[in-house]
């Protein structure tokens, strides 16, 4: 009986090295338990214009998506809502949005981690530079304080227009955890990794009840631009998480 190695089946799929790293964040992003059921969504642009790109299939978890799973969508492509591959409602709105109105979201990850999401709830849900990672986000993230509900397709254009800018990379969706932008996967699982990292530091300093000591804007202008300088630090970062995960045996690269 011929078999057909696993090389061999890599040939067929387009864009396979994006789709290991995007499977990759989604094993990861359950793994720290920063995911919601089957309720959230990454999405990663393929060509130089950003309207084509990779998403995770409808109501499939984060611990189970495998390389192979992801669907390819078109952002100017309406049909792409049609038929059984058909992605979740709100996923399409929000990314096909973002992919088709900033071409600067190469990846966009949006979650309902715990952290971020509580500060989200906040009548203020700014981060202020409290430690090293709360400074790395330092007039670097926005704030929407217009929730609309399900991020349909109207609710995803207004969220797109607020992200026009390319040195804000983060958004906190009052009432609605975060969408984070970056220029591939490794990149913007850094930037998520770290805000919901800066986002517990902050909301457990506010639960002691003491008062806060926090950063200058000159340090924390210089940490940010410090952090931005040193270079392969997310490379290297996600590079291990998939090196642990294929000495794990993991199939998210299948």
């Amino acid at each position: 009986m011929e078999v057909t190695s696993h090389s061999d089946e890599r040939l067929n799929i387009s864009h396979w090295t994006e789709r290991t790293d995007l499977a990759a964040a989604f094993r990861w992003t359950a793994r720290l338990n920063m995911h919601e059921a089957v309720a959230n969504h990454f999405s990663l642009a393929v060509n130089d214009d950003g309207t084509q790109f990779l998403m995770n299939r409808n109501q499939v978890h984060f611990s189970r998506i495998r390389a192979s799973d992801l669907l390819l969508l078109d952002a100017n492509d309406p049909d792409s809502m049609q038929g059984p591959d058909a992605p979740d409602p709100t996923a399409w709105g929000l990314h096909g949005a973002l992919h088709r109105n900033c071409r600067h979201a190469r990846c966009v990850m949006h979650v309902h981690s715990t952290f971020a999401t509580v500060l989200a709830s906040l009548a203020d849900p700014r981060l202020p530079p409290v430690d090293q990672n709360s400074a790395m986000f330092f007039n670097r993230h926005i704030v929407d304080d217009c929730y609309g509900g399900l991020a349909f397709e109207s609710e995803g254009e207004r969220c797109s227009q607020l992200l026009s800018d390319p040195g804000q990379r983060v958004m906190i969706m009052g009432n609605h955890g975060i969408l984070v932008i970056g220029d591939d996967v490794a990149d913007t699982f850094n930037r998520m990794y770290y805000f919901e990292r800066a986002a517990e530091t902050y909301i457990r300093a506010l639960q002691t009840g003491r008062k806060l000591r926090t950063l200058s804007d000159d340090i924390a202008e210089k940490t940010a631009s410090e952090v931005e300088e040193y270079t392969d630090q997310a490379e290297r970062h996600f590079s291990e998480l998939k090196s642990i995960l294929d000495a794990e045996g993991s199939d998210y690269a299948h």
